[in-house]
Parts: C-alpha cells; structure tokens; sequence
C-alpha cells in the first residue's frame, strides 16, 4: 500500500471515529454517551451493564486512544462524560474550557507492564539497563503512540528512566492506542509490547514479562469528568454510579488499582 493509501485510510478511521459519538448522540432512547480510553473497555462494559440493571438506560460507550478523544471533544463532540487514562488529556480538555466545573475526579489506576506472546519463551529481568534491545533481536517493541498517547508516554518514560530508551526506540511498532499494541503482540507481529497490566489480564494470548517500577513513570490514574456539552439526564447519576464504592468495585474486579 503506498503511502498516500496508507495516509487516506488512517484518515477515514480518523473520521469515522470523530463521527460515531454524534450519530450516536441522535439515537432516540440511549443512555448518557461516554468517551473512554481504550484500556477501559471491559471494566466500562461492566459498569454500564450494572448502571442498566438498576433500571437506567444502557449508557453508550465509545473507546479509543486519550489523544483522539479529547480532540473530538474540542472539536464539539456532542459527549456526556470523559475518562482519560492520564491526567494531561484531561488537563488540556480542562483548559480549553470543555469540563463541567467541579465534576472532575479520579476514577482509577493502572500498572504498567511488559507482554510477550503467550508460548514465547522470553526472560528478561525488568531493571535499570535491562537487555530489551538484545530480548528483541530483529523483532520490534509494540506501544501505543509514545508522543500523544498516555500508555505509550508512560512506557517512553520507564524506558527512559530505565536507560534503555536509546537501544529500542528504532524498534518501537507504534499503535493508535493500548489495545492496538496488544493486539500487535497477541498476533505475534512484535516480541514485546508495552501495556497496562489490565490490559494484559483481559487477554489469554500474552503473558507479563514484567511490572514497571511504580518510580520509573508518572502516577497511571483515570481521570473522569462530565462535559459542558452534556445534556442527558442521567449523565450525573452515571458518573457518581462509577465513582461510588459499587462502582470502583467493578474496576477494582477488573484489575484497577485506586487512584
């Protein structure tokens, strides 16, 4: 495919996103519309279908990468709710004037890990120095974008901090997001990725290698806010659904730590 193929595709996914919340928003009947990073699917589900059983309409999920989801809030997505995966997405959502003020709280957080395909045999010792160069060999290192989104900043930053950033960034496979870095391992296109440890406990195709020291990168933690262009009447109902100790149980379940 060449690079203008490649370059038109990107943008028509790119479109495709950016309109899915307002063709959702026109539904007649749904639940509040709620834009959360990628790494929340399963936990997310989980707690729309328990916001569901106690009588509400099911809430309308739209997942992607932080990056792409507070772009298409600036850009006038007509969304309920957001749930970033780091606080610096909610940060500029915040400062461009998009959040309900005072509705802004951190919902959960995260570890961040390194995965191998499920049968590979890789051992390697996470630590200053380690050998993730040679551990990769000709193979490369699945991440989600190390320049925008939040799980690849994270794992630039432990990497960095690490001292190894320098031998792998050649080798870095870039997704659009945490789950497209998954994916890339589970289908044995990359030795190694980096995700969050939840991420890694949804999936039988990968195994931990690893745990990032907690020092090596910024907090992980989820921050959830209601937005300005919220109009649905249950969308504060959900948000204080999630943050209520039912609610962070279901995270908790899921593999979430407390903010």
């Amino acid at each position: 495919m060449t690079r203008k193929l490649l370059f038109a595709a990107a943008w028509m996914a790119w479109l495709f996103a950016a309109l899915l919340p307002s063709a959702m928003a026109a539904s007649p009947n749904r639940g509040p519309l709620v834009l959360a990073a990628a790494s929340l699917q399963e936990s997310m589900n989980a707690a729309a279908d328990a916001w569901a059983a106690q009588g509400h309409a099911r809430p309308v999920l739209s997942f992607a990468g932080s990056s792409v989801l507070a772009r298409q809030i600036k850009a006038g997505a007509p969304a309920d709710l957001f749930v970033s995966a780091d606080e610096d997405w909610m940060d500029d959502v915040e400062r461009a004037g998009f959040l309900w003020q005072g509705t802004r709280a951190d919902l959960a957080g995260n570890r961040l890990v390194l995965v191998a395909p499920a049968g590979q045999p890789v051992r390697l010792r996470i630590g200053r120095g380690m050998a993730i160069a040679r551990a990769l060999g000709d193979s490369r290192l699945a991440m989600a974008n190390p320049d925008s989104v939040p799980a690849g900043k994270y794992g630039k930053a432990a990497l960095t901090a690490l001292g190894v950033w320098p031998s792998v960034s050649a080798k870095v496979a870039r997704a659009d997001n945490v789950r497209g870095a998954l994916a890339l391992v589970e289908r044995g296109a990359a030795r190694l990725g980096i995700v969050y440890e939840t991420d890694a406990r949804a999936s039988k195709q990968v195994r931990v290698v690893g745990t990032f020291p907690a020092g090596s990168h910024a907090p992980i933690r989820y921050p959830l806010a209601r937005l300005k262009a919220s109009t649905h009447k249950d969308a504060e109902g959900f948000r204080r659904f999630l943050l209520s100790g039912t609610g962070r149980a279901i995270f908790a379940r899921h593999g979430f730590t407390a903010p």
